[in-house]
């Protein structure tokens, strides 16, 4: 009974932990929450699965491993640049599907035969989820990364199907013949080795844009295993963690599907737009402005926003941007983030690196709100960002981003779009923004422009 609430206890602090962290001010916290209880449940059961019969040498195993984890963790976030947070986050999400692997192929083999289908069942399911969530993070990770890899063809996404029909077949095989007609042990592996290459050839063709998506999806996959091996194991934390990282991944990718109008079942079926697809190469009439025109234009401002997006964490130009915004504040001028939910390669990528920047919470507004008070702002600074502000998502039906709730920086009264050169997002859509009289582009690498323009604010 006393472990019972132990466990109960520690599901809580997990709980409050996330619920923590969905406010910015309270973030840290509930991260500190959160992880004191995963440790206090890693105790709980290790003390409940030891026993008289238990060796010293298990328990000593055990100590080790999680030892050896925490170190390995450690070391991997404090040399793991905050720019680089989106690939970390994919392989930690890779090795909790690989632990749902190995686990129910361990209990397989060491447990013997497996005399119920439902059991059968659940050791399929963490199999097929854990497995694709397993090569599906890990191409993630090598495609956010910049890793070399092949070229993405259709017959990808044609291999990906025959998988899953295989798996599917192979599960409905097992449910309607006889219990001793197939040899489980050798069934699970084909099924883990098939989802293994599923979530290869699932994941290959999906572009750069698609990556939140695909995050989100994959997050929700892990937990969806995790939960099937705490069935496995009747483990209540694995169940209840498995629950929620589950669900919540579930949420974010409805969140994120509806950010970037797609339906949650295109997803789910591995319908992803590809990222290099050209649809319109239209000429454009370029309107350029140097960083220290730049800079004359915002002294004279009173509201100021920022859009950030994947070009300000590949220059690294966020701690320029909270620079910009101490300079500008001495100058009288308040300058905002506004940030969309697709922003970057994760959900929540550009809060993490604002905030890693010491960018004060209250001056991040959310899109809705910012939407409805765009045309107050004298100047919109779009750092990188592409696809999040182009107006075809509003007024082209032909455009594949149409119906794309977009930030509608082309209402305020001036625009400046900060761009190495003049290639097109992650969607290969031409952005019409150039086209409107309010927008200029600001060519050069964005840090470097920031750091121009704040030495001239500071001259002026």
């Amino acid at each position: 009974m006393s472990m019972a609430l132990v466990y109960l206890a520690s599901a809580v602090g997990l709980v409050q932990g996330l619920k923590f962290m969905g406010d910015p001010a309270r973030a840290k916290l509930g991260n500190t929450v959160a992880a004191a209880s995963v440790v206090i449940a890693l105790i709980a059961v290790a003390i409940a699965h030891s026993g008289p019969g238990t060796s010293s040498f298990t328990i000593a195993l055990l100590v080790g491993l999680i030892l050896l984890g925490t170190v390995i963790g450690k070391v991997w976030s404090d040399r793991v640049a905050m720019t680089a947070m989106p690939q970390l986050v994919s392989i930690f999400n890779a090795l909790g599907g690989a632990c749902a692997v190995v686990l129910g192929l361990n209990a397989v083999h060491s447990e013997g035969p497996v005399d119920s289908k439902f059991l059968g069942i659940v050791l399929i399911l963490g199999g097929v989820f854990g497995g694709t969530a397993f090569t599906g993070s890990m191409v993630a990770y090598m495609k956010l990364d910049g890793r070399k890899l092949p070229r993405p063809v259709k017959a990808h996404k044609h291999v990906a199907q025959v998988l899953l029909l295989t798996m599917s077949a192979i599960t409905l095989s097992y449910l309607i013949a006889p219990s001793d007609y197939l040899a489980f042990p050798t069934l699970l592996l084909t099924i883990s080795i098939a989802a293994l290459l599923y979530g290869i050839f699932f994941t290959l063709p999906i572009g750069g844009a698609d990556m939140p998506v695909l995050i989100s999806l994959l997050n929700a996959l892990t937990g969806v295993a995790t939960l099937m091996a705490g069935l496995l194991f009747h483990d209540p934390v694995m169940l209840i963690g498995g629950i929620l990282v589950g669900a919540t991944g579930l949420l974010l990718t409805t969140q994120m599907c509806t950010a970037m109008n797609r339906s949650l079942g295109n997803v789910l079926a591995g319908s992803f737009r590809s990222s290099g697809a050209v649809v319109n190469e239209a000429e454009q009439e370029i309107k350029p402005i140097t960083a220290v025109e730049t800079a004359s234009l915002l002294a004279f401002c009173k509201q100021v926003a920022v859009v950030p997006g994947y070009g300000m964490a590949v220059a690294q130009a966020q701690r320029e941007c909270f620079a910009l915004q101490e300079q500008l504040r001495q100058n009288g001028v308040d300058l905002h983030f506004i940030i969309h939910p697709v922003a970057g390669r994760m959900p929540g990528h550009m809060n993490v690196l604002l905030a890693e920047a010491n960018i004060p919470y209250a001056s991040v507004i959310d899109m809705s709100a910012a939407n409805g008070k765009m045309e107050y702002y004298d100047a919109v600074l779009v750092i990188g960002a592409n696809d999040v502000v182009n107006p075809a998502a509003e007024n082209d039906p032909t455009s594949s981003i149409y119906g794309m709730p977009i930030i509608r920086a082309y209402k305020a009264k001036q625009v400046i779009v900060m761009k190495r050169g003049m290639a097109k997002g992650y969607s290969g859509v031409t952005n019409t923004l150039f086209d409107r009289a309010n927008c200029k582009v600001l060519f050069g690498d964005a840090k470097e422009s920031l750091l121009t323009i704040i030495n001239e604010l500071k001259r002026i």
